[in-house]
């Protein structure tokens, strides 16, 4: 491979959206220079917010970008999913300095994507060239490590393709599970229940009736039809939400504007209506095969209208425009009774300090199977039909 130039830039601004774009690709809507811009101008993930942006490009000698990654310079461990907090602590308690550290993720999501960005023309070359691509991007990534002091580096969401590739050069890899449902080619809702036990089917019918009977109106908008105002509103459900649940308020009301202004093609609202007023939503982007659940907000409690806009609502739509899956974020067990099954999320960590690695080490063996066992246990839990149920007519 010819020479390359790394470059660090401390604003996606920095980068032509058309450079970005070309290594990111279109897949997955969170990687897109749009997505990442819109966080970073509206102040949602800034250095004041303690996401300090760091961003890589690999040039070649006639200056075309080859790869490139979302990077960023955090002194917390806020809007991760991927939990370091018992790392952070034992670190310090034991008289390190954990922060700051090196995050190659995508702020506030928690989805899979791609987190080494390769340009399509070295994606179609030959493996070696591939890696060796990524290998630059994580040497760049150490160097910095080492030239701010930091603690640690944490890919965290990446690609099963990258998670398997650079475990073997040194970066710990770690596992954790998401709830997924996929599109096993169904027609319609009803196609996608008969997969189901008799008695889940039923409980997925008395939910998605009482979530009917509040006397709202359920709209699906998208495009053009999410106007500022609509919008607005939902800033507005999103900030009710996250008081109820004493969590923080990472999305400002401009990055909300300007996901509607960049990137209105692939968002997806499921809303729930009194009159003209937004009463409940759940706010998804859309990927070439996925359909991605991000978040949820409402004014009041409706019984089972967050399971019929989070869950049914995008089952449908899946079905509908013929998506493979519907990833409806982080964390709850209760998503298995109604299709979501266990999937593995995966990371990859590289620790500064040799002793405080190998504990980090041994903490993640542990972890890894305790996480076997439980993916054992919560496939079992699944609603779908069993070869006996299939026997019995259930």
């Amino acid at each position: 491979m010819s020479q390359l130039r790394v470059e660090v830039h401390p604003r996606i601004s920095g980068i032509a959206p058309t450079d970005w774009d070309r290594c990111a690709g279109v897949d997955n809507p969170f990687v897109s220079h749009a997505f990442l811009l819109a966080l970073e101008e509206s102040r949602s993930a800034c250095a004041e917010t303690g996401w300090q942006p760091q961003h890589l490009t690999l040039k070649d000698t006639e200056g075309q970008v080859l790869a490139c990654a979302p990077l960023y310079l955090k002194n917390h461990s806020y809007g991760e999913y991927v939990f370091d907090w018992s790392w952070a602590n034992a670190f310090e308690r034991a008289g390190g300095r954990y922060y700051p550290k090196l995050q190659c993720a995508v702020p506030f999501t928690p989805v899979t994507g791609p987190r080494l960005l390769i340009a399509p023309n070295n994606k179609e070359g030959n493996k070696t060239e591939q890696q060796d691509l990524r290998l630059a991007l994580i040497n760049a990534m150490l160097q910095l490590l080492q030239q701010y002091q930091a603690s640690s580096l944490h890919l965290t969401f990446t690609s099963e393709e990258e998670w398997q590739s650079l475990a073997q050069p040194g970066l710990l890899p770690r596992t954790g599970v998401q709830y997924h449902w996929e599109n096993r080619e169904y027609t319609c809702f009803d196609n996608f229940l008969s997969d189901l036990s008799s008695r889940k089917r039923k409980a997925i019918r008395k939910e998605r009736r009482e979530a009917n009977s509040h006397g709202l109106t359920l709209q699906t908008l998208e495009g053009e039809s999410l106007t500022p105002v609509i919008l607005e509103q939902f800033h507005a459900l999103y900030l009710n939400t996250v008081d109820k649940k004493h969590a923080h308020d990472y999305l400002t009301r401009d990055f909300f504007s300007r996901l509607g202004q960049q990137l209105a093609e692939k968002v997806v609202l499921t809303s729930a209506w009194n009159g003209e007023k937004l009463v409940a939503a759940a706010l998804n982007l859309r990927g070439s095969n996925t359909l991605y659940g991000r978040n949820w907000g409402s004014t009041g409690h409706y019984p089972s209208l967050h399971f019929e806009l989070c869950y049914y609502q995008a089952i449908d739509y899946a079905i509908t425009h013929g998506l493979k899956r519907v990833e409806a974020g982080a964390q709850g067990e209760h998503k298995i009774q109604r299709g979501y099954l266990p999937s593995r999320t995966y990371s990859l960590h590289a620790i500064a300090d040799p002793n405080f690695r190998d504990a980090i080490a041994r903490f993640l063996e542990g972890e890894q199977r305790a996480l076997e066992q439980d993916m054992d246990y919560l496939k079992e839990l699944g609603p779908f039909r069993k070869a006996t149920d299939i026997q019995t007519g259930l």
